[in-house]
């Protein structure tokens, strides 16, 4: 009975809901469409990778394998290793990344100048734009060995050449440091907004009280910024075991050299599976992903929940 009350109270503020914001929920319906057509409909297709996919006999005809679809991943003794990397360098973009956006977000919301902020931001969105193909161009041509940048510059120094090609270590920083680049200007725009929604009576109010800048910036906005960081701190998390493939592949390539500590589940599954199209085995890698993935979700949004309740998802 009490079940069937709540259902009642909570239908019906739902109807009021919508009758009072149709408009908004008429803008809405696009996107919720979208999500229930290829998001939603689509879900048990993750049944692909339980199965030896035959396109003629359909997923739910295939012959059902279990996990032996899975076996590639494991088998290798690799799955550890990728797993590790993927994880990281995925934590180091979301992490450093939502700072720095952060950051830029913030100063450019205190340049008075409007040309100046308009031309920065621009400048700040336009690598979100370039092709990670010409990333790799530009980074091979700034770290090989024989006509690099780097390596010129070293030698007009009377330094020796270096082999950057050649050292695993260093592409963790320069990996990370291109996602940066290319990731801050758009993710800037969403802390943007929300610094443009704060209201500036709040800010001349603390002007009028005497605080400086820096205090109104600790104070006041930092405060304001943290529950759009949770939020797209979680939404993150959700996809934290799928690599920007396209960033690795142009940056790394086919050097086995720098594999141990650049080579993520996304590179090493297009290696393994490049000879031979599999759509069960591609599955397989999505499904794991996508569990591992909702697993962490899970986790930070209850610790987020006892932590802050008003910042987590659900």
């Amino acid at each position: 009975m009490y079940v069937i009350t709540r259902l009642k109270v909570h239908g019906g503020n739902m109807l009021r809901e919508l009758m009072k914001n149709k408009i908004l929920f008429l803008m809405l319906s696009p996107v919720i469409l979208y999500f229930i057509i290829f998001h939603y409909l689509v879900m048990p297709g993750a049944y692909v990778a339980f199965v030896d996919f035959n396109i003629s006999k359909g997923i739910f005809g295939s012959k059902f394998l279990g996990l032996e679809n899975f076996e590639f991943l494991i088998k290798t003794g690799d799955l550890w290793n990728i797993t590790k990397n993927t994880l990281l360098y995925n934590f180091a973009f979301l992490a450093l990344g939502n700072i720095i956006q952060i950051v830029f977000a913030i100063m450019l919301s205190e340049i008075s100048g409007k040309w100046f902020k308009k031309i920065s931001q621009s400048v700040l969105l336009l690598p979100h734009f370039i092709s990670m193909v010409i990333v790799g161009v530009f980074a091979y041509n700034m770290f090989n060995f024989n006509s690099g940048f780097m390596n010129t510059m070293f030698t007009s120094f009377g330094m020796e050449r270096y082999e950057f090609y050649s050292d695993p270590g260093i592409w963790k920083y320069i990996i990370v440091a291109f996602k940066i680049w290319s990731a801050t200007g758009y993710g800037m725009i969403v802390y943007l907004a929300t610094i443009t929604g704060i209201s500036h009576d709040l800010y001349e109010a603390a002007y009028m009280d005497g605080a400086s800048r820096w205090q109104r910036i600790r104070y006041m906005t930092l405060p304001m910024l943290k529950p759009t960081f949770i939020l797209l701190f979680l939404f993150g998390l959700g996809g934290i075991l799928k690599g920007s493939f396209d960033l690795f592949y142009n940056l790394i390539g086919t050097n086995s050299v720098l594999y141990p500590q650049t080579d993520i589940i996304d590179t090493y599954v297009f290696r393994s599976l490049v000879g031979q199209f599999n759509f069960s085995m591609g599955a397989a890698v999505g499904f794991y992903q996508s569990l591992f993935g909702l697993v962490i979700v899970l986790v930070v949004n209850l610790i987020v929940r006892k932590i802050e309740p008003d910042s987590a998802l659900f």
